[in-house]
């Protein structure tokens, strides 16, 4: 008979330590605010950013302890058990050093930003190996750890919009309480830790120097960044969507069958077809990217 899983013990989120100024200082970090309980630690952002903007300054974060009505791309919604996993927001409103805005094509790569700074994170500190996948999901040994969505606040005085950051890490779900099969949690890869605490200021602190750097860069994803090289060529090292064969599902049932290539100066995916067209496929316009087999293959993608 197959044994059961116990459901892990699930501590709070160490407030003191989060609210710690050294570590909001090294960070750049205004104020990190936990709650408890919250439909969407997005949405609440947006609405804060709306009716008080000065109460959200960049880099400011809010953090819930459980999420009733979280949600992602295409709003799929999902709701995980209270303290099981990291639910956290971001408000950031990109400038250089001089106070410049960033061009907002820029801000497609800032997902991608998240997503790079959460596998460092996961790697350096729970010793688990993980991938992107395009693009906005963060996978480990080929299963979906979390996901990531930027939504654009208002534009308000009429300067450049803030972004509203949103990042789900699965951490102690187990395997009865993973939301689809194709999904894993910290818990069930053999990591040196799974203290909630220590995942949020790892990823909070390496997301903030990458962020920073790119917004000294003006948003140049080819220029060196905190920590190692471009952006660019940092995300497409990290992405498990590269080279392989996929299936882009667009609006109004156009479908693109390709090989993923590379990334574009914006963050876009480069697909080419079996007539060697190349298409840009944009992260606003896919319905699906699914890896893809030619019927009668093997395929050698998990």
């Amino acid at each position: 008979m197959e044994a059961v899983q116990e459901t892990p013990d699930r501590p709070p989120l160490d407030r003191n330590a989060l609210s710690d100024g050294a570590f909001l200082s090294a960070c750049g970090i205004p104020k990190i605010d936990v709650v408890d309980s919250t439909g969407s630690t997005n949405a609440d952002l947006l609405r804060g950013v709306t009716e008080d903007p000065r109460a959200w300054p960049d880099l400011s974060v809010l953090a819930a302890e459980h999420q009733s009505a979280a949600r992602g791309r295409l709003d799929r919604r999902w709701e995980a058990p209270p303290r099981s996993s990291v639910s956290v927001s971001i408000v950031l409103r990109p400038v250089n050093a001089e106070g410049r805005p960033l061009p907002t094509h820029s801000y497609s790569w800032l997902s991608l930003l998240s997503a790079l700074a959460l596998r460092e994170a996961l790697l350096e500190t729970a010793a688990i190996p993980a991938e992107l996948k395009w693009p906005n999901d963060v996978l480990v040994r080929g299963r979906k750890v979390a996901g990531i969505l930027a939504q654009l606040g208002p534009m308000g005085d009429g300067s450049a919009p803030p972004v509203i950051l949103g990042t789900g890490l699965n951490v102690t779900l187990t395997e009865a309480e993973l939301p689809v099969p194709t999904a894993t949690s910290v818990l069930l890869e053999d990591p040196a830790t799974v203290d909630r605490t220590a995942l949020l200021k790892s990823y909070l602190s390496r997301f903030a120097a990458l962020y920073r750097s790119f917004c000294n860069a003006d948003g140049d994803p080819a220029a060196g960044m905190a920590g190692g090289g471009p952006l660019h060529k940092r995300v497409e090292a990290a992405l498990t969507t590269l080279g392989k064969q996929v299936r882009a599902q667009l609006p109004g049932d156009h479908e693109i069958i390709g090989h993923a290539t590379r990334l574009d100066d914006y963050g876009s995916l480069l697909v080419v077809d079996s007539a060697e067209h190349e298409h840009v496929v944009t992260a606003g316009d896919v319905v699906h990217l699914r890896p893809w087999t030619p019927p009668g293959a093997e395929s050698g993608y998990a």
